[in-house]
């Protein structure tokens, strides 16, 4: 039978009342990300590496239900961690308290109430993307995970949209020569940092089952990754709700106009704003960048840099 038309090699469904495209959003790492894509008929497709091998996974809503359908070598896996990948999980419990007295922040849960931070359980996946995010545009570092893994990545399973692929394994990653790195726009710091992450990545994956903050701290220990970095990962390697981005170059600015109307907050000034809604200052803070107004911009964006050519 051609793989186009194959059934599932694993499937469920999932009584949940999750809004999908704002709650797995986070999970695409730009417009053009080869490992995620939503399609006309209201899908959602990932492909995934999964610690029993690659799959494709195609979440749809069906009425009051989810439906996880999975293909490849990883289909069990992926959807027994399923209703956890797209948030169903996640409990906001005692966040409504928090906000109850904060007129911004509590219309924003008001109307993202159907919002879950996603928990997929894959630290290498959701750490490398952020790896290329340290210290670039968002443009510059989405471009440079398309390319790297339309190269080396496969085709996911199944009857997947034909541009979907599952990301490179970490012994692809650790064999990418330095020269096409700095070809897909990647300077030698972080592409050093991915290659320490690639050559322990049995036992990242094993932090999967750590809590949030367990794994901030032992991806704290790789040198290379930060806070900001392992933050990142743990909000959506572990839907961690406390997890804050410190060191972002917007997201502080962003957070302190929206709740005062300061200017310029640096990340001192955040945590202090954010800290009344502990252990949810992540899931505050992405409530605000949904719906609190931004600081208007009066500078010239970043300029792009072009690490090709270095």
């Amino acid at each position: 039978m051609s793989t186009r038309t194959a059934p599932p090699d694993a499937e469920t469904s999932i009584l949940c009342d999750v809004d999908l495209p704002l709650s797995l959003g986070v999970l695409r790492r730009g417009p053009g990300d080869p490992t995620y894509r939503a399609t006309a008929d209201g899908a959602i497709w990932r492909a995934c590496l999964t610690p029993q091998g690659p799959a494709s996974v195609r979440v749809r809503r069906l009425g009051e239900r989810v439906e996880l359908a999975a293909w490849g070598g990883g289909a069990d896996w992926l959807v027994a961690n399923g209703p956890a990948m797209i948030g169903a999980r996640d409990d906001p419990g005692g966040f409504a308290q928090l906000v109850a007295g904060h007129p911004l922040l509590a219309e924003a849960h008001r109307r993202h109430a159907r919002l879950r931070l996603v928990r997929t359980g894959l630290v290498v996946q959701s750490l490398i993307p952020a790896i290329l995010e340290q210290r670039v545009t968002t443009i510059e570092a989405f471009r440079a995970w398309r390319r790297i893994v339309e190269h080396h990545g496969t085709p996911a399973p199944g009857p997947a949209p034909q541009e979907l692929r599952v990301p490179p394994a970490p012994e692809v990653w650790a064999l990418i020569p330095s020269w096409e790195w700095h070809r897909h726009g990647v300077d030698g710091k972080r592409s050093s940092t991915v290659m320490r992450a690639v050559r322990v990545a049995g036992g990242l994956e094993r932090i999967g089952a750590l809590t949030g903050e367990e794994a901030v701290q032992r991806l704290c220990t790789i040198p290379g990754i930060g806070i900001w970095t392992a933050a990142e990962t743990a909000q959506r390697s572990h839907g961690h709700a406390d997890a804050l981005s410190v060191g972002d170059l917007h997201l502080s600015k962003h957070i302190g106009y929206a709740l005062t109307g300061e200017r310029d907050a640096d990340d001192a000034r955040m945590l202090e704003l954010l800290e009344p809604f502990r252990p949810h200052r992540y899931r505050a803070a992405r409530l605000i960048l949904l719906t609190g107004p931004g600081q208007p911009r009066r500078t010239p964006r970043a300029r792009i840099q072009d690490h090709r050519r270095h």
